[in-house]
């Protein structure tokens, strides 16, 4: 039988607990993945756009932190987010081409990111966090990758590549391939889900996105859970729709699809906006990280503008996979900075557990580091590290790979070029003829890192898997020759 003394000595040993626990808790920042589709990297205000305006990002990354040099895994989304959830390269574990359009029904087994790779949304909820995933998901259709088999609590969105904007319009037609009989639907038409079950979405997708986001921040808030919110809009990707409202801001704007374009990347803005104001009135600026990036380069043959970058989407230029960024977290980083050296979104997974405080499963690879202690000593993470993007292509591969202020490049059949980036952003001047020991020893580095590549889970295209099963792709042995490969040096 419990004395008095006894249960008074239990009650305040479970008040200790309970209060350490909450401490202990309230340590472990909100972590919110921003992500944009396709974005170039010069439409954002914070990176120099002229003519789009994002006023709430930009306060974000003026009190925050902004890289200068943030580059993806891969040129096209589907590679790129799965190498940014697995934190690798995902030439490394079999999925270097995006998914076809409802994949689900084309092959189950493999048609997604594989099951032994463990997302940083594991690992967050593990760590006592309450994950969402909000918007495009890309990474497999199948029951057994979908977002909440994956580490998510809640997932409001779509499981493809892309998504009309306008429920009004797509859903309509939507139900007309329905009723007649339409076997395979484009997953751009399909209805939203909302943790398996079909929604009936009433507005503009991003401004819905926007909606959920906000709810999940003041669930998050409820539950007195820290939160992880992959928030991966598809706006600016095509199809090009845009509020009425949002085009007559940008009226000055003659190029119809640049217009269309600039009205997108507002409205993401706009939602960022009310996120925010979210996070203020739940008392959870402060101790959120808040990142913000892109998933390539931005497609200039849709409204997007790279400059001062060459190239576009899907290119090993830079402005294939370099992408705008920002930190934002009040308590731990200091306003006003602006951070040169090159990072990658690869960095991401370590960062989060780092800060979490969560424990990543022994054994697990990852390609990144945490950076955050970088970041105030202005310090090259990545000093004598390879970051690069290999995009494979009908016989050959395309390859473009930074090593602190300098960049191998080759696209194509072309020669080898090296360049020094750091002088040379829009990659002008070729350096290859005059520093010939310089680019064999990075590309021979840049070959060392494909022998751990293996073959595809699934291929673009069946040409793609014809040419990989012939032997004609990926090359390696003629992508990485350079002895005859090397042009004279560019005088401008």
């Amino acid at each position: 039988m419990y004395t008095l003394h006894k249960i008074k000595s239990i009650f305040y040993i479970t008040i200790l607990f309970l209060t350490l626990s909450c401490t202990a808790q309230t340590e472990q920042p909100n972590i919110l993945l921003i992500l944009c589709d396709d974005l170039g990297y010069a439409d954002v205000g914070f990176n120099g756009s002229k003519d789009i305006i994002t006023p709430n990002m930009d306060k974000l990354a003026k009190n925050g932190i902004i890289f200068t040099s943030a580059y993806n895994a891969h040129s096209f989304c589907g590679p790129s987010r799965a190498g940014l959830i697995t934190g690798r390269y995902p030439h490394e574990f079999g999925t270097p081409f995006n998914l076809h359009s409802n994949s689900s029904e084309k092959n189950e087994d493999n048609m997604g990111v594989p099951l032994k790779e463990t997302y940083i949304s594991n690992v967050l909820q593990n760590a006592g966090y309450y994950t969402s995933a909000l918007g495009k998901w890309h990474l497999g259709a199948a029951p057994k990758f979908h977002p909440n088999q994956r580490g998510f609590d809640n997932f409001y969105g779509f499981l493809g590549g892309g998504h009309n904007y306008f429920p009004n319009q797509y859903r309509k037609t939507y139900l007309q391939q329905l009723q007649a009989g339409k076997k395979e639907i484009r997953d751009y038409i399909l209805p939203l889900e909302h943790n398996n079950k079909e929604v009936k979405e009433t507005e503009y997708i991003t401004d819905a996105l926007s909606r959920e986001a906000v709810n999940d921040i003041k669930i998050a808030a409820a539950k007195k859970q820290p939160f992880f919110m992959y928030l991966a809009y598809n706006a600016p990707h095509v199809p090009l729709e845009a509020k009425e409202e949002d085009k007559k801001i940008f009226s000055s704007i003659k190029d119809k699809d640049r217009k269309t374009y600039a009205a997108m990347v507002y409205a993401v803005d706009r939602g960022v906006g009310k996120i925010v104001n979210a996070l203020k009135e739940t008392k959870q600026l402060e101790n959120t990280l808040i990142v913000f990036f892109s998933d390539n380069g931005g497609n200039f043959d849709h409204g997007a503008s790279n400059y001062p970058l060459k190239g576009t989407k899907g290119d090993a230029w830079e402005g294939g996979y370099r992408t705008p960024m920002f930190f934002h977290w009040p308590n731990k980083i200091k306003s006003g900075q602006q951070f040169d050296h090159p990072v990658s979104t690869l960095d991401l997974y370590p960062t989060f557990a780092n800060i979490a405080k969560a424990k990543i499963p022994e054994g697990k690879k990852l390609s990144g580091k945490n950076i955050i202690p970088y970041l105030d000593k202005d310090n090259p993470p990545h000093k004598d590290d390879l970051i690069f993007c290999m995009r494979y292509r009908h016989g050959y591969a395309d390859v473009g790979a930074r090593q602190g202020d300098w960049k191998i490049t080759r696209m194509g059949n072309e020669p080898w070029r090296l360049v020094n980036i750091t002088n040379d952003i829009g990659e002008k001047k070729n350096l290859s003829g005059k520093y010939p020991e310089k680019l064999n020893k990075m590309v021979s580095e840049m070959k060392k890192k494909t022998e751990n590549f293996i073959e595809p889970l699934w291929y673009y295209s069946a040409k793609d898997e014809e040419l990989w099963n012939d032997g004609r792709m990926p090359q390696f042995n003629e992508t990485f020759e350079v002895s005859k490969l090397i042009s004279k040096p560019t005088k401008n």
